[in-house]
């Protein structure tokens, strides 16, 4: 997850954006636990964690082990979770089984994202390895808010697609999250961009309880049918197995 946003002062345990966006990742992992094996969990990207952990707080004994793999983290952050259920480190697991692997914002950040989806492979151990990803969708939203989360791109379906296949992930499902936020937030940037305000801003802050609280509604409703939604929207989707 970006780091920068919660920096921003966005707090992602009552933030309308993060508090839907987890519900599809969670949706996801229900089906994996369901076959009665436990998961090990491998957020590439980390940050603070924050995806993760709430699989992990949802699904309890079902997970085995989360690795939070970030190479942000200090020496200091890292050393107390040694060997715990929940693991701070700085590289992916040489071997990844039963897996869930969670890229959440973190190819759009990478100059070859390709390369990141090849270590996942080389990594992946047996036939029982999954994986969910989510992207900043349609290159047409390109604002300041990329350039300041220092994106490379945003993809679209066949985009994301692509590279997916090139890295030999299988059984792909891909589709859009917040179309229903989609032409507005077109519009804005669209007109941002035309006024020549193009320079590195957050779009993401902090919103007050009754927008938070109608904005989270909406988009939790949203979520329930979001996998039928190949048409447009804000973030793009892909899941699948290793």
């Amino acid at each position: 997850m970006d780091l920068k946003e919660v920096e921003s002062g966005v707090n992602p345990d009552t933030h309308w954006y993060y508090q839907s966006k987890k519900l599809p990742l969670i949706r996801y992992a229900q089906r994996l636990v369901a076959a009665g094996k436990p998961l090990t969990i491998v957020d590439i990207g980390a940050g603070s964690g924050f995806f993760a952990l709430e699989l992990e707080k949802v699904f309890g004994d079902a997970i085995s082990k989360v690795y939070l793999v970030d190479i942000g983290y200090s020496e200091e952050e890292m050393a107390p979770t040694r060997g715990a259920k929940v693991e701070k480190v700085h590289a992916i697991p040489s071997t990844i089984t039963n897996g869930l692997v969670i890229m959440m914002d973190v190819l759009e950040h990478l100059a070859d994202d390709l390369q990141m989806l090849q270590s996942v492979k080389a990594a992946s151990v047996g036939d029982n390895n999954h994986f969910f990803i989510t992207v900043p969708a349609f290159q047409s939203l390109w604002s300041g808010h990329d350039v300041y989360l220092e994106h490379y791109r945003r993809y679209q379906i066949p985009m994301l697609r692509k590279v997916l296949q090139q890295a030999a992930f299988r059984q792909i499902s891909n589709y859009y999250l917040y179309g229903g936020l989609f032409p507005l937030v077109w519009m804005v940037r669209r007109i941002s961009n035309w006024r020549g305000q193009k320079q590195a801003a957050s779009n993401m802050k902090p919103t007050n309880s009754l927008a938070n609280s109608i904005l989270l509604g909406l988009n939790s409703l949203e979520m329930k049918i979001a996998p039928a939604n190949k048409m447009f929207g804000v973030t793009c989707v892909g899941q699948g197995k290793i």
